[in-house]
């Protein structure tokens, strides 16, 4: 039987509040911390809004919009600024390792994410670990916390729903989805938030992932 863990990757495997807020304070100027969190008011409200619409675009309308608000002019040459950046958004040091520990133990690895194809690839290459799957919302018309990446994942893989974990920074994103959906999950709580439904398991970070993913599925 094999194993499943799959991932949300930016926010949890990949810093995007680093690259997003980096980019945001650059094209627009002013707060760093305060236009980040109006990024993350106003992507969803696109997303939902426009679920075929591609990342690179839900982004690029994010960033209009929010310069409209502050009364800043974007030129044609940065309305891309956020997916041209994407590449270089940081990977987290803990990343790397937990998931080439979970490959060792025998794991098949899958990203569900709310990105393009090419974005997310660029992002694979960066952490260095190879994936088994690869959904992006670009090629589902969808975007989490929407279930169709999970109906997707189940339906290309045929994965034994009773050795698949999640694994997700995101609490809005992908562990109220999951607890719906009742797939085991591992919140990788990064930002110290307090939200309710609780994951199966809650980390601060990926290091002890590995051991947590096992306690949830053993080995056979």
């Amino acid at each position: 039987m094999d194993r499943w863990a799959t991932f949300d990757c930016y926010g949890t495997l990949v810093d995007w509040n680093a690259g997003i807020g980096r980019e945001l304070a650059r094209v627009l100027g002013g707060d760093e911390q305060r236009l980040l969190a109006r990024y993350h008011q106003v992507e969803p409200e696109v997303q939902r809004a426009d679920p075929a619409l591609g990342y690179r675009q839900v982004m690029a309308r994010v960033l209009e919009e929010i310069a409209g608000e502050e009364d800043v002019t974007v030129p044609d040459s940065e309305r891309d600024a956020l997916g041209r950046s994407l590449p270089s958004w940081p990977v987290f040091p803990d990343a790397p390792p937990a998931l080439a520990e979970l490959r060792r133990r025998g794991w098949k690895l899958g990203v569900l994410t709310n990105s393009d194809r090419d974005l997310i690839e660029a992002s694979i290459e960066t952490i260095g670990v190879p994936f088994d799957i690869v959904i992006p919302a670009g090629e589902i018309d969808s975007y989490k916390p929407a279930h169709r990446h999970w109906e997707e994942f189940f339906a290309r893989t045929d994965a034994d729903r009773a050795a698949h974990v999640h694994v997700a920074q995101s609490h809005a994103h992908d562990i109220i989805a999951t607890d719906e959906l009742g797939i085991p999950s591992i919140w990788i709580n990064r930002l110290g938030e307090v939200a309710e439904p609780p994951a199966t398991r809650e980390l601060r970070d990926l290091t002890a992932m590995p051991d947590a993913a096992d306690e949830l599925v053993p080995a056979s």
